[in-house]
């Protein structure tokens, strides 16, 4: 038995626990819709997506109003030049989806996303140099692509790939991101064993400052889970479905719902 005052991280898991009520029962509506949408990146990072599909993402993307499509690199470009006029922020990612490409690679990447219209820009960590302790290594290596994104007045997402990590690593990498300005700490590519959960998400907000946000990335499935998240200081998410998320969101809040015909993203996150 715990003795003496809940600490904070605590009480924010009695807060999302509180959000898992019984079917049937609403949650509380102290949302807008835009405040859900807007939490949102649609992905389109699955190899198997067909060109097809990727247009039919996008346009689901700009039916929806989410945050931003993050889509495959080759496809960045294309995606940009539809998105261009409207609310829905175009990304892709940065040594994808194993970190291990070399700095000078990730900032190779990172010029061409810039070139090709990139917005927001999801880079994944060395893994491996981060295992290995090497942290002169790891600040440099996101600091790289920090820099060249920055200078060309974008943003970068750093992905830690929290399944392989202890708590003491996730924490350094919170500290690195702060230090270099990253603009968000993400846990997942989607693609490892495991993806966000609420311990990390809890840890990854209490151990960066206010201007590092978090994103969450894999396990969120449903709307529920994503206005659970929400109450734990996430402010993105990656998801695939999108579409069956939002269009709860405009039940419960008595909107008309959106029409747009698109086939079912294969699942990443």
């Amino acid at each position: 038995m715990i003795s003496g005052h809940a600490n904070d991280d605590s009480k924010l898991l009695l807060k999302a626990n509180r959000l898992h009520v019984p079917k049937g029962i609403p949650m509380p509506l102290d949302y807008s819709y835009s405040d859900i949408a807007k939490m949102i990146d649609h992905s389109l990072l699955n190899p198997s997506l067909k060109w097809d599909d990727l247009e039919q993402g996008i346009e689901l993307a700009l039916a929806y109003d989410v945050a931003s499509v993050c889509i495959v690199p080759y496809a960045l470009k294309h995606c940009a030049t539809r998105l261009k006029g409207s609310n829905v922020r175009a990304s892709t990612t940065i040594g994808f989806p194993h970190g291990v490409h070399t700095t000078a690679i990730k900032a190779a990447e990172t010029r061409q996303a810039l070139a090709d219209g990139g917005e927001e820009l999801d880079m994944v960590v060395n893994i491996s140099k981060v295992l290995s302790g090497d942290w002169p290594y790891v600040k440099n290596d996101i600091g790289a692509v920090v820099e060249v994104t920055h200078a060309a007045g974008q943003k970068v997402k750093v992905i830690f790939e929290n399944a392989y990590l202890n708590d003491d690593q996730k924490i350094r990498l919170c500290e690195i991101c702060a230090e270099v300005r990253a603009d968000w700490v993400k846990t997942s590519t989607g693609y490892a064993s495991s993806g966000a959960t609420d311990a990390d998400l809890i840890l990854m907000r209490k151990h960066s400052p206010p201007y590092v946000q978090v994103k969450a990335a894999g396990g969120v499935r449903d709307l529920d889970a994503l206005l659970r998240v929400r109450t734990l200081g996430v402010t993105r998410c990656g998801a695939t479905r999108t579409a069956a998320m939002l269009d709860e969101a405009r039940r419960r809040l008595d909107l008309e719902p959106i029409a747009v015909q698109v086939a079912a993203t294969p699942a990443a996150y």
